[in-house]
């Protein structure tokens, strides 16, 4: 697993990255914008992170200053098969020769629609968009026309994108009338179902989770016995539409669907991330009752019929079955996260792996304030292992078990650093 006796690895510097980013910060609001910005305090300290990238391919990426990165964010989740995947690339190149954005679509939106409708188990129809977040709004919206009721129900912690319907009342940009009908409750209870439907009866059009808690900063918690079978059975009971939120865990846990994996049906599923392997398309997948309902809207964009994307999806879902995707992530991420627990312990460290081993999230324990853990993600990104100390990772097809190897080596020398004194 790891050797005493290994060279110890010369920590990164990133000199043009900092350079660009003094040029981006002059031309482009915060230099980098969102969760990925410097200012969002994601990356601590920042002196440890590489701002921009040169390249990627397979399960690597490197920097402006010729850095190498074992990367266990995968683009935040989108490289699923690898960076430049042939199949994947080939598939997208052949059909640019032949049309991309065109004023009327190319059957290969079809197609794409056929694949995803025999391939997931709640999907009666697919209907395409960009970003996860333009996909979960229109499950929202799909929900509120099937019922004409206002009200979405949330689990705590929750992440659905960032429109306005999906932020807090606090947030910058973000009305009272934005969240009205917004409704939080705790995740994995069911009395709090059963008591929120029946304490607004006739008021909820949905209540939309990820298929299991894969929240920032905290532990991961998977779902307890019976509780989606619970709430499909409380959806059913007030006329509630069960949207599950498959963005960041759709297609790397089971083909067919998360709530396929955890034994239950979803009236409305949203995909991306790991639909395209980078490619720019998202789908919402729904049961025949809703087709009505999500006809009647007028939900649409410039690029949304691209067929580019449509062929770069066929070819990864084509390819994930063939290789057997979430039986290998789940093999890989298993064998990642036990070694990497070992080498904390051998440290004198607790190291907390939660989740699913295809999306697994880490946490360096017994410090509440984060700063330890944060000081580990630092010393390892510092020496060619790209994690974060927020968010899940993911594993990715193009990942080796001499990847895996040469990570823990890393991961015990970044343990090691952080017993020293800071």
């Amino acid at each position: 697993m790891t050797s005493s006796n290994l060279i110890a690895t010369t920590p990164y510097v990133y000199d043009r990255g900092e350079a660009a980013f003094q040029r981006a910060a002059r031309v482009i609001p915060g230099g980098i914008y969102g969760h990925q910005g410097p200012s969002e305090g994601c990356y601590i300290p920042r002196s440890a992170y590489p701002l921009f990238s040169a390249r990627a391919e397979g399960s690597r990426f490197w920097d402006l200053d010729g850095n190498e990165f074992i990367d266990y964010m995968c683009g935040y989740g989108p490289n699923v098969l690898g960076y430049g995947d042939p199949d994947v690339t080939a598939a997208a190149r052949a059909q640019a020769e032949l049309g991309d954005v065109v004023t009327i679509p190319s059957t290969t939106m079809v197609d794409f629609a056929e694949l995803l409708v025999d391939t997931v188990a709640s999907a009666d129809w697919a209907f395409f968009a960009k970003n996860g977040g333009d996909v979960t709004t229109l499950a929202i919206m799909t929900a509120r026309a099937a019922t004409g009721r206002r009200g979405i129900v949330f689990i705590e912690g929750y992440y659905h994108g960032v429109a306005q319907w999906t932020q807090k009342l606090d947030y910058p940009g973000v009305l009272e009338q934005d969240v009205a009908g917004n409704i939080e409750i705790p995740w994995n209870d069911l009395d709090a179902v059963r008591e929120t439907f029946s304490a607004h009866r006739g008021q909820i059009a949905a209540l939309i989770a990820q298929p299991y808690q894969h929240r920032n900063f905290g532990d991961n918690l998977l779902p307890a016995a019976e509780y989606w079978a619970g709430v499909r059975r409380l959806c059913d009971e007030f006329g509630v539409v069960l949207i599950v939120d498959d963005v960041r865990a759709g297609f790397r846990l089971d083909l067919a669907g998360s709530d396929h994996y955890y034994g239950f049906q979803a009236d409305l599923i949203c995909f991306c991330k790991a639909i395209a392997n980078g490619y720019n398309v998202s789908a919402l997948c729904g049961r025949d009752s809703l087709r009505e309902a999500v006809s009647s809207i007028t939900f649409t964009g410039s690029y949304w019929m691209s067929a580019v994307p449509f062929a770069a999806g066929i070819a990864t879902l084509t390819k994930l079955r063939e290789i057997g995707g979430p039986e290998l992530f789940r093999r890989l991420g298993t064998r990642l996260t036990d070694g990497l627990v070992e080498v904390a312990a051998a440290n004198g460290f607790r190291l907390v792996a939660s989740g699913e081993p295809a999306l697994f999230y880490l946490r360096v324990a017994d410090d509440d304030s984060l700063m330890l853990h944060q000081r580990w993600v630092a010393e390892c990104v510092r020496r060619g292992v790209f994690l974060t100390s927020h968010h899940n990772h993911f594993i990715n097809a193009a990942l080796t078990d001499t990847d895996i190897d040469k990570t823990l080596d890393i991961a015990d020398e970044a343990f090691r650093a952080i017993r020293l004194p800071s």
